[in-house]
């Protein structure tokens, strides 16, 4: 069975992905690799939490790496059908609702602090995460990632 960062949608997808971090921060967010199946791989497997959701009414996951699968402790199937919001309680869904906003107004932040609840229910404290814009070969907006690389399992 194939692995789901070999299909070509999510090849895609992390080619924007990386092409807009790098649109917006000016900083590449892994190293550049041969072809475009190497950086899918390749950032699948870093340390660090990379993950987008889409642009639907109540955005879906559409990416987690291989860090973000076990922080939120859940299967791609599980993460990649999960409303992003349910990345957070929801006594902080207002908070990540202005963030994600200030996001697609200015392209970016890289100072995102906030709470977020794994698919068991355990809560961790992301520190200095970086939100952006995703955007395809035509500038049009089709998600927002976020990545980072600091947390703390927290109460």
């Amino acid at each position: 069975m194939s692995s789901p960062i070999d299909e070509p949608f999510i090849i895609k997808h992390i080619g924007y992905l990386l092409n807009s971090y790098v649109r917006w921060t000016g900083r590449e967010l892994i190293p550049p690799a041969s072809s475009p199946s190497e950086r899918a791989k390749g950032l699948f497997e870093q340390k660090f939490v990379v993950l987008s959701h889409g642009t639907q009414a109540d955005p879906i996951l559409n990416y987690g790496n291989k860090a973000a699968l076990d922080l939120w402790e859940l299967t791609w199937e599980e993460f990649t059908k999960m409303p992003s919001r349910l990345t957070a309680e929801p006594v902080n869904r207002e908070d990540r609702d202005r963030l994600l906003a200030q996001v697609r107004k200015n392209g970016f932040i890289d100072t995102y602090s906030g709470v977020r609840i794994t698919g068991s229910g355990r809560r961790f404290l992301i520190e200095r995460g970086t939100v952006w814009n995703i955007v395809d070969e035509n500038d049009r907006y089709i998600g927002q990632a976020a990545t980072f690389s600091e947390w703390k399992f927290v109460g």
